[in-house]
């Protein structure tokens, strides 16, 4: 097991951090997030004051310089409050990855802005043909004397109804498959960007999600990210952190789910007694805690290879997969404890069951996941 790279205060210092604003700001606005729908842009803008998107990004690119670890940290405790504003801090640092590691000077201007939450911001790759297939995008690309000019359509897309500035997988050359794909930077307002509806989604229904159709959008040629035909592998070269992201966020409503438990067994009172005091109920509530602590742990395994720079393919797809099962799992257990209140709209428990079944699908299905791990054993043996 590989050590932490910063001094233990730090960690402990961003977790407070983030576990604070979490209690006082996230968790008040839930259910009414939930509720609504709504975009929750004035907790993001204090969020970036406070320095909690782009945990590791540089600081000279305004970032709070951390590592994986940290964001794994962040990422947990802002999920406890709501996994919604989790899931555009994973967002966020997806793209302050991306910008940082391929950024030209003149893109890397715009990471302020983002990271500050004014530039909102949506990483556009599915399409109704890729999915898990993402080498299956038909999304083109065509190369112009000025630039290039975008048409295609994007699904399922973060902040679609919402964003700035889309970063979009594209192909520059169908018949190189993914060796002909490039990732460009296009603004959203422009002629010939257009919006479908905003889903309506069964869980973190604060993440506004829709489609995006470009109809031939010009962008110029310094809206190229990285190297022409190497989207595919800049996509690809953050997903591991991605899923320690998501794996972060899965087991944050897990404990959510487990606080919310411990508290309503204590109080509950059945037969002249708290239900707190029945062994089976107590069998079930060690379970959810042991599963918790395993989940962390692959977590903090996964990310701590990465910012150790060891391959971590297969713990981060562990990670990601045996969370996200593990916080679907859990908080279903949550809503047992509750027993009929916990299938009511408005308890906690009922919002967390259903925010935790999406960290099975997205950033790669769990089936996916398992193809991975599997791929890897053969290839390197147990």
């Amino acid at each position: 097991m590989y050590a932490p790279l910063l001094d233990s205060e730090i960690y402990d210092q961003i977790r407070e951090t983030a576990r604070r604003f979490a209690a006082d700001v996230v968790k008040p606005a839930a259910a009414d997030l939930d509720r609504d729908e709504a975009f929750p842009a004035d907790i993001y803008r204090q969020m970036g004051a406070l320095g909690l998107f782009g945990i590791t990004v540089p600081e000279e690119h305004g970032g709070a310089g951390l590592d994986t670890y940290a964001y794994s940290i962040v990422m947990e405790e802002l999920s406890r409050g709501y996994s919604s504003v989790a899931d555009q801090c994973g967002l966020v640092e997806l793209i302050g990855t991306l910008l940082t590691r391929y950024g030209t000077p003149d893109q890397l201007k715009r990471l302020p802005d983002i990271l500050a939450g004014k530039t909102r911001v949506a990483y556009c790759l599915t399409e109704a043909e890729a999915g898990s297939d993402l080498s299956n995008v038909r999304t083109t690309a065509r190369e112009t004397a000025e630039g290039y000019v975008i048409d295609g359509g994007k699904l399922w897309i973060h902040n679609a109804p919402v964003a700035d500035l889309g970063f979009v997988l594209a192909s520059t050359d169908l018949a190189a498959g993914h060796r002909g794909m490039s990732i460009f930077l296009a603004d959203l307002h422009a002629p010939g960007v257009s919006r479908g509806p905003k889903e309506h989604k069964m869980g973190q229904r604060a993440s506004q999600v829709g489609a995006l159709t470009f109809d031939g959008v010009t962008v110029p040629r310094e809206a190229l990210l990285g190297p022409k035909g190497r989207g595919f592998h800049i996509m690809m070269s953050v997903l591991e952190k991605g899923r320690v992201g998501i794996a972060s966020l899965a087991v944050g409503i897990a404990q959510a789910g487990l606080e919310a438990a411990l508290g309503y067994a204590r109080d509950r009172r059945q037969f002249g007694k708290p239900i707190l005091d029945n062994q089976g109920l107590q069998w079930l509530l060690a379970d959810m805690a042991k599963d918790i602590a395993a989940a962390r742990a692959l977590v903090e395994r996964a990310a701590l290879l990465i910012d150790h720079e060891k391959p971590a393919t297969s713990a981060s797809s562990m990670a990601k997969c045996f969370a996200s099962d593990m916080a679907v799992a859990q908080t279903a257990n949550a809503v047992q404890v509750f027993g009929g209140s916990g299938y009511i709209r408005g308890f906690e428990v009922e919002r967390l069951y259903r925010d935790a079944k999406i960290t099975q699908i997205y950033e790669g299905t769990n089936q996916i996941q398992r193809t991975i791990i599997a791929r890897e054993l053969v290839k390197n043996g147990a």
